[in-house]
């Protein structure tokens, strides 16, 4: 009864009516709080590369991931961002990832002679000369020449290196990998004598004497001979090579073909931040990579992901160790040649089916491409989703097009590849098998995607050069006058994909990169035109303005 006369004293109901509007207050503020964010981007035109090939003009970043996409207006009255970045009206599109490269292979090449781009013989011992008054002692090794480029289109021999460079080994690497030359030094070392064979190479012998010309196998039977970078020296080259990525607008590299050793010393750097680029790695097809694999199973950290092997079938075309079915057309009798038994090719495939893990395996000629295509075949057996690739599927028979949709099998090329070979490809192959090289729209239609890559150090780095071959079938110089074998080129949309998301998928990490969804790292790049839509003639001057990793700028051009 007392009770009920206090709560029922006009005091005791003012004082509940003052508390229900501080509470009503309370909550209206907090209901009109806003959420915070690290980063809003804005201002821009921005292709979020979805599966709507939707675009925004702005974007929010939290914690190094996509928190929100759309108008920057709406996105404002409900986000505070700590920090705001004007793209001054440029074009965003998910950071580009090189679905076939060779991030450490690059990284080395920079301590090297760049033979790139040498017009001939002359002027490759003349760069070599160069770099030999810098870097007077130890071996001298480079990378780059192509004797298809020079007036005399025939492999050099070793005479004037062994003049050069009496006391000194030489090895210099052709621009695709596959052939290299090597001083008398350097042979020696290596313990080759005239006469020597080994299986899926050739050690080339012209009167009696060793030339020095090494094709495939036989280059790692010298280069093994090479001490390796001490430690401080190869970071400072990946260092070098990342900032390049990265001025590119690349953000992750795949790297095809690692040693076991390799992969912990760079994951090592970069959990100690060291190095910043994400990288997936191909372990190479050696045995002591196998035991890795089964001891530590597929690895996968924020920066590197592990879970596949590079297989070399055969050769290159350009050095006529590619396989071909019929022989070559300046090269009557001559097939080129697979660079282990098929019977090798089968066992990796059982193995790597049994634990899960995927294969990708380099294929040039139509017969290296049908020996593979048949033993994945055999393995997969129809539609699936382990998302086995084959590496360039250069030249691929007509008659064999079909087994990559039929057993969902993934072509991975490289359309500056294309641009680069097109000058003889012809006079390797014919001009009717020419038709079925470098066939990108007939390989998309097989599966309805196709990841791109680029191959550096064989090609440039650059994904804007990629994104020109696919489309417009021209390299550098404008040739030739409206393109190489058109009916493959690809759209401006099916390139981009290729370079964003479809190359992601070919990681298996379309859920976390690829494109500026939700929830996905805040991997993207700026540029200054409009892929989708600059003239023919613009794309080559396009500029990367900057590039971000997980939300962190990386790269910025210099204003």
């Amino acid at each position: 009864m007392f009770l009920l006369k206090i709560l029922s004293t006009p005091c005791f109901r003012n004082l509940i009516i003052i508390i229900s509007g501080l509470l009503l207050c309370f909550s209206c503020r907090l209901k009109n709080r806003k959420k915070t964010a690290d980063l809003l981007v804005y201002n821009a035109t921005i292709y979020t590369m979805d599966t709507a090939f939707s675009t925004c003009n702005a974007m929010l970043i939290d914690e190094g991931k996509i928190l929100a996409t759309g108008n920057a207006d709406s996105l404002l009255k409900e986000y505070d961002c700590k920090e705001k970045l004007d793209a001054g009206g440029r074009f965003i599109y998910p950071g580009f990832i090189d679905a076939h490269a060779h991030f450490v292979g690059y990284a080395n090449s920079l301590l090297t002679v760049n033979l790139t781009g040498t017009q001939s013989w002359e002027e490759v011992l003349q760069r070599t000369q160069d770099y030999a008054r810098q870097h007077p002692n130890g071996w001298i090794t480079g990378r780059g020449w192509d004797q298809n480029d020079w007036r005399t289109k025939q492999f050099p021999d070793n005479k004037k290196l062994n003049e050069l460079f009496p006391d000194r080994p030489v090895l210099l690497t052709r621009v695709d990998g596959h052939a290299a030359i090597a001083n008398r030094k350097a042979l020696e070392l290596a313990g080759l004598k005239p006469g020597d064979k080994t299986e899926g190479g050739e050690i080339e012998t012209s009167g009696g004497q060793l030339t020095g010309i090494l094709i495939d196998n036989a280059i790692s039977l010298v280069r093994s001979k090479i001490p390796p970078p001490d430690e401080s020296t190869l970071l400072e080259a990946l260092r070098r090579a990342e900032q390049n990525c990265f001025a590119e607008g690349l953000t992750t590299i795949d790297d095809c073909g690692l040693h076991y050793t390799q992969v912990e010393r760079l994951k090592n750097w970069q959990d100690n931040g060291k190095l910043k680029i994400r990288l997936y790695v191909m372990l190479s097809d050696d045995s002591s990579n196998f035991a890795y694999a089964q001891k530590k199973g597929i690895m996968k950290t924020e920066r590197m992901h592990v879970r596949s092997f590079k297989i070399y079938s055969d050769g290159a075309l350009g050095s006529r160790g590619a396989c071909l079915l019929q022989p070559y057309h300046d090269k009557p009798g001559h097939y080129g040649f697979l660079l282990s038994p098929a019977s090798h090719f089968d066992s990796v495939a059982r193995i790597l089916y049994e634990k899960g893990w995927q294969m990708c395996t380099h294929a040039i000629g139509d017969s290296g491409n049908r020996t593979i295509l048949n033993i994945y075949g055999k393995y997969l057996r129809e539609k699936n989703d382990r998302r086995w690739r084959i590496e360039h599927a250069q030249v691929v028979h007509p008659d064999d097009f079909h087994l990559f949709g039929r057993f969902s099998i993934i072509p991975s090329v490289q359309p500056t590849h294309a641009t680069s070979d097109m000058y003889w490809a012809g006079q390797r192959l014919g001009k009717k098998r020419e038709k079925f090289a470098y066939a990108y729209h007939d390989l998309l239609k097989q599966n309805g995607w196709l990841p791109l890559g680029t191959d550096f150090p064989v090609e440039d780095i650059s994904p804007l050069k990629t994104f020109y071959s696919a489309v417009f079938r021209m390299d550098a110089k404008g040739y030739p006058a409206g393109g190489y074998q058109t009916e493959n080129a690809l759209s401006r949309k099916e390139a981009l994909y290729g370079m964003t998301l479809w190359a992601a998928r070919a990681n298996f990490e379309e859920l976390e990169k690829g494109s500026l969804e939700k929830g996905k790292w805040a991997d993207f790049v700026i540029l200054d035109k409009d892929l989708m839509h600059a003239p023919q003639n613009e794309i080559w001057q396009t500029k990367v303005w900057m590039t971000f990793l997980g939300g962190e700028k990386v790269y910025s051009a210099k204003q």
